[in-house]
């Protein structure tokens, strides 16, 4: 299995629109950081977790001409506002385009994707069609893959990471709550985030990203949804462990 980092970055991205600060104006690449998002790929299936404001983008950048799914994490704009982008591979597969997400993120989807919604004699042509499946807590069979989500709190909003085999995605989340760390006891590859150094109301630090990834013992660990204020790629990494690294835009692992 593949997993390819779309995007680290923040809801505003890095660079921020309006910022002088030295990494918004970084020439390393690893700090150029479009919104949160990865890809997943077997030799069957190919599905990502998020479609936000930068999808098109993201797509065209990994090549991705196949799509099986979308899985939301939560229904902040940066994590569902490019889902209309999705319309050439909905056209091109000729079906629609199988979106997982919480009933709670589902209703913010139909509200921002009216259109995509309406009645076949009201639908404007050209439309993106989706397919919404709620995720519940069950497992997730998805061809090959069978992923386990796992319930995250993010302030007041209730958002999803994601488990699959010895893998997790985690990002947007304010605290890990015992029943959720109980279900990634064995996870050896985490992507989880971390906003910065200080703390957030909204979302885990560094410290608290690293502090999870110790109990969990894991073997690699990379931090994501990144901002500006964590600092320059090459500054951070060399003060982390030796197995945790920021993740970056386009950076491939093989699990």
């Amino acid at each position: 299995m593949k997993v390819t980092i779309l995007g680290s970055g923040t809801s505003q991205g890095v660079p921020i629109i309006t910022c002088k600060c030295d990494v918004c104006h970084s020439n390393d690449y690893r700090d150029k950081r479009l919104r949160t998002s990865i890809l997943i790929e077997t030799e069957d299936t190919t599905i990502c977790v998020d479609a936000g404001p930068d999808f098109r983008y993201q797509m065209l950048r990994a090549n991705v001409t196949k799509l099986d799914a979308i899985l939301i994490t939560h229904e902040h704009k940066d994590h569902i506002g490019g889902l209309d982008d999705a319309r050439p591979l909905i056209f091109v597969q000729g079906k629609p385009m199988t979106v997982y997400a919480s009933a709670e993120a589902q209703e913010e989807i139909k509200r921002e994707y009216s259109y995509a919604f309406a009645n076949e004699d009201e639908r404007y042509p050209g439309a993106p069609a989706f397919e919404l499946i709620t995720i519940d807590g069950s497992p997730i069979k998805i061809n090959d893959l069978t992923i386990e989500p796992i319930e995250l709190k993010h302030f007041i909003l209730k958002s999803y990471g994601f488990r699959i085999n010895n893998f997790a995605y985690i990002t947007d989340l304010s605290e890990l709550s015992h029943e959720a760390f109980q279900k990634l006891i064995g996870v050896e590859h985490l992507i989880i985030e971390a906003l910065r150094k200080r703390e957030h109301y909204s979302h885990i630090n560094l410290e608290q990203a690293i502090e999870i990834a110790h109990k969990l013992n894991v073997k690699k660990a990379w931090f994501t949804h990144v901002s500006h204020e964590m600092g320059k790629a090459a500054d951070v990494n060399p003060t982390l462990p030796e197995n945790m690294m920021l993740a970056y835009d386009g950076l491939e692992i093989e699990i």
